[in-house]
């Protein structure tokens, strides 16, 4: 399991930053605000996504990329549930393995930890859905300028121009 620890902190803050998302490392046994799930899960309230040494990376990226994907008007209340659809939940969870591999971590890697939390996917495991059954969540994705026709990031948050402008 891969934890936002002192090795990918300074990554995940560069990352997080070109979203206009500001990453708040809290201390050791800190209640996290905004957690969904309670600590070590982390947290969201606006643009700040709250984490810990021992909250894993897959969690840190998944409510990061709940932030991208939904709409302004949701953002702009955001504490806590980050809310959304099915459709927009497994493009929150395909962007999520897109943005572990910008910090150097495969998506095979951040899979088998999402499959240890317990994610669920229909072919039994978030790899083969990633690599054999994601084609709506990339195309909603690419619909809504989040990702490039190549797949990658595209640097910005639905609804907005460019990324780190507020809605």
């Amino acid at each position: 399991m891969r934890f936002c620890d002192d090795r990918i902190v300074p990554a995940l803050r560069a990352l997080l930053a070109r979203y206009g998302l500001r990453l708040v490392v809290l201390p050791a046994a800190t209640a996290i605000p905004g957690s969904y799930w309670g600590a070590p899960e982390a947290g969201v309230i606006g643009a700040e996504v709250y984490v810990r040494r021992d909250t894993p990376l897959h969690s840190a990226l998944h409510e990061s990329a709940h932030v991208i994907c939904m709409d302004p008007a949701r953002r702009a209340g955001l504490h806590t549930d980050a809310g959304g659809d099915y459709d927009e939940e497994n493009a929150v969870c395909y962007l999520q393995i897109l943005l572990a591999r910008e910090l150097g971590v495969a998506p095979a890697a951040l899979c088998a930890d999402m499959d240890a939390w317990g994610y669920t996917f229909r072919l039994g495991s978030a790899y083969a859905w990633f690599t054999r059954d994601a084609d709506d969540a990339r195309a909603w994705l690419r619909r809504e300028k989040l990702i490039t026709g190549a797949g990658r990031p595209a640097w910005r948050r639905r609804g907005e121009a460019r990324a780190g402008r507020r809605a």
